[in-house]
Formats: structure tokens, C-alpha cells, sequence
């Protein structure tokens, strides 16, 4: 039989050894009547917490008999444990096992010690439930620091394929829940120039600031954008308003607003085709929505921004009646002069002013305003092109 600690009679570890398995069980038990989160644990995790404890009260009796061995015998407590119960059951719940645990193991050891080793059973529990308490805090450290890395290249994994428009499909959900994601709602993508600073920091500064106004939001760096997916938005401008310190200098993109996860990758791409057209029109504010920059965009080939203007402007302005298209060709044509617009036309001035009006009910774009026209000129030739086609 393997030597107990000076002091202590042998025969005192054989009988403590011997009731190990019966003081887990209580030990489960009063958990499970004074903890309510516990009885709420699915069953493969209470039977985690019970090997834990198990593994706990033979660690407890190798100490008595090496007690040299702090680390590995301390060590070997939550080995038994899938790495999953770190995130099943956080650090505050383990110091409360940990502690019931202890109160039992406090109530019985001594029934087990002989005469002579009651205050030494009890002064070594007391040393040995310290250096538990260490190694919980080393669990839950290696755990988190494990987490932050594997969560890192998993966003990393979800901006890249975002980004580069490979199908993320249906593990986008799971992906999103396992990066802590309460609850997606509307998405919207953010684009810009990254900040001069490394990428860790840039990335470290968009999740602050995501928390600061309580969203969700995924990050990642590529090239020299900074691309950024924000969930459960209402207000796409305010939020990436809310996030422009997290850019370097130069335009930042908002795409529009996806009603779910199917919908992110297209947004994405559409906050990005906007950061490349953005050039264009220097003057656009900070930030701009990636539909402002339509024109842009579709001169710079992006073919989604080409059927969007036909779809959403000379559709439905063919549809309405010639007079609209034939009055606002007219009017762009005369540079905006009403009233040569209305003598080209043969028609009133007022007659021209209702038109346009009626052109701006109808698409959106005002052709009195300086954007407004372009976005019109631009939807015109490409409608005509593709009518052509």
C-alpha cells in the first residue's frame, strides 16, 4: 500500500478512498437540491459535473499520499471533462460545485479519519480545495484564450466567404450562434479602408464599438478594406455612423439592409461594389448607402447595379406611359431648362413640372436634383441598351 502523508494513519486514506464514490453522489445530490441552473443541465453534463467530482475526491486521496504533486494531481480534476463543459458551464457555476462539493466532503471526511488525523484531514481538504480553485481558473483561462482563437478564424472563415461570394449555405446560422450571436435580425455590411493599425486592433476597435451600441458584428480585414457585418439593425446609416472611428481614411460603404442570413452575402458584395465606385463621386458623404452609388457602380461594371437601375427605374417608367420617358429624356437633354422642355415637347411648362413629378413618385429620383439626373441618364442608356440587346 502506497505511503500516506507523514502524520496521517494509512488506514484513514484506505477508508476516505473507499468512500469516494458514495460522497460524489452526495455530493451530486446537494447540488442538485440547492442549485437550480444545475437540475436544469442536460444529462450528459450533470454527468460530466459527477465525473468531475469523482475525479476530485481520488485526486484528494493522492494528495494525501504525494503530496509533492500539486499541479498534475489538481491537473487530472476537469481532464475528465470535455472541453464543451468550459462552455456549457461558466466559472462562477464551477466555484459553486467546487463548493458544495467541499462543504460534503467537509461533513463526512472526518466520520473516515481516525482520532488522530481529524484536524490534519481537514487542514489538508482545506489547502487541497485551494489549489482546485487554481486549476478551475486555469480551465476557464486555457478555455478562453482556445475560444478567441477558434472564434477568430471562424469570422475569419465567414467574412472570407462573404467577401469572396462562395456560398456559405446553411452553416451561416450555426456559425453566427457560435460566435455568440443572440439573435441576426436585419444584416447590413459595412465597408472601408482599414486603419493604419495592425489588424488585430482594427478588428479589436469594431467589436468595442459594436458592443458599446449593443449589436452583433463580425469583422475581418482584407487587403486594405475593412469589412464589417453588423445584425439586428434597423438603421443601417446610424450604426455605420456609430462605426466610422473603426475605419482608416477614404469613402465607407453601407450595403442595404438583409431581411435574413440567405440575403448577407449579397449585401456584402453590394457594400463592396459600392467601395470601388466610390472614387467616382468624391464629394459623397461619410458614409454612403451602396444604392446612392448605383450610377457609379454600374459604369464600373457591376452587373447586379446595371439590372437594379433597369429594374427599379426605366421599367417602371416604360410602364407608366411614353409622355414620362419622353419628357425626362427631353428635360435631361436640355440640361434641365424647363422651358425649353416644354417648347421641345410642344406642351406647357407646368405640364413638364407635373411629369416630372410624377417621374419622381414613380422610381424615386427626383431629375431636378443633380444625383437624380445622373442616376436617370444612366437607367435610361442602360434600359435602351438592353432593349437594343
Amino acid at each position: 500500500m502506497p505511503l500516506a502523508r507523514p502524520g496521517i494513519d494509512p488506514e484513514t486514506v484506505r477508508r476516505i478512498e473507499q468512500a469516494t464514490g458514495r460522497l460524489a453522489t452526495q455530493s451530486v445530490a446537494r447540488m442538485d437540491e440547492s442549485l437550480a441552473w444545475f437540475r436544469e443541465l442536460p444529462s450528459d453534463q450533470r454527468s460530466w459535473v459527477t465525473l468531475v467530482v469523482q475525479a476530485g475526491l481520488q485526486s484528494y486521496v493522492e494528495w494525501l499520499r504525494s503530496p509533492d504533486d500539486v499541479l498534475r494531481l489538481t491537473g487530472e480534476v476537469f481532464a475528465t471533462a470535455p472541453q464543451a463543459m468550459a462552455r456549457s458551464v461558466n466559472l462562477q457555476q464551477t466555484v459553486e460545485l467546487v463548493r458544495q462539493s467541499i462543504e460534503v466532503a467537509e461533513d463526512h471526511l472526518p466520520l473516515l479519519a481516525g482520532p488522530g488525523d481529524v484536524d490534519i484531514v481537514r487542514e489538508e481538504l482545506l489547502r487541497f480545495s485551494r489549489e482546485i480553485a487554481f486549476a478551475a481558473a486555469r480551465v476557464y483561462a486555457t478555455a478562453a484564450e482556445n475560444r478567441g482563437s477558434w472564434d477568430e478564424r471562424l469570422e475569419a472563415l465567414v467574412i472570407n466567404s462573404l467577401v469572396s461570394g462562395a456560398a456559405v449555405g446553411d452553416p451561416l446560422p450555426s456559425q453566427l450562434a457560435a460566435l455568440g450571436w443572440h439573435d441576426a435580425g436585419p444584416i447590413v455590411a459595412v465597408v472601408g479602408s482599414a486603419p493604419d493599425d495592425p489588424a488585430e486592433a482594427a478588428l479589436a476597435a469594431v467589436h468595442t464599438l459594436a458592443r458599446r451600441i449593443g449589436k452583433d458584428a463580425m469583422a475581418g480585414v482584407h487587403a486594405d478594406r475593412l469589412v464589417v457585418v453588423i445584425g439586428g439593425i434597423t438603421d443601417a446609416e446610424e450604426a455605420a455612423t456609430q462605426l466610422l472611428p473603426a475605419f482608416g481614411d477614404g469613402p465607407v460603404v453601407v450595403g442595404p439592409i438583409a431581411a435574413d442570413l440567405a440575403e448577407a452575402g449579397a449585401v456584402t458584395r453590394a457594400a463592396l461594389s459600392g467601395l470601388r465606385a466610390a472614387p467616382a463621386w468624391p464629394a459623397a458623404p461619410r458614409p454612403i448607402q451602396a444604392d446612392a452609388l448605383l450610377p457609379e457602380r454600374a459604369l464600373a461594371g457591376d452587373p447586379e447595379a446595371r439590372a437594379q437601375l433597369v429594374d427599379d427605374i426605366y421599367r417602371p417608367l416604360i410602364e407608366a406611359g411614353g409622355s414620362l420617358i419622353e419628357t425626362v429624356t427631353a428635360f435631361l437633354d436640355a440640361g434641365g431648362a424647363l422651358e425649353a422642355t416644354a417648347r421641345e415637347l410642344f406642351v406647357h411648362a407646368n405640364t413638364v413640372r407635373y411629369r416630372l413629378r410624377r417621374v419622381a413618385d414613380i422610381c424615386g429620383e427626383t431629375p431636378t436634383d443633380a444625383r437624380g439626373a445622373l442616376t436617370l441618364r444612366v437607367a435610361l442608356v442602360l434600359g435602351r441598351l438592353e432593349t437594343v440587346g
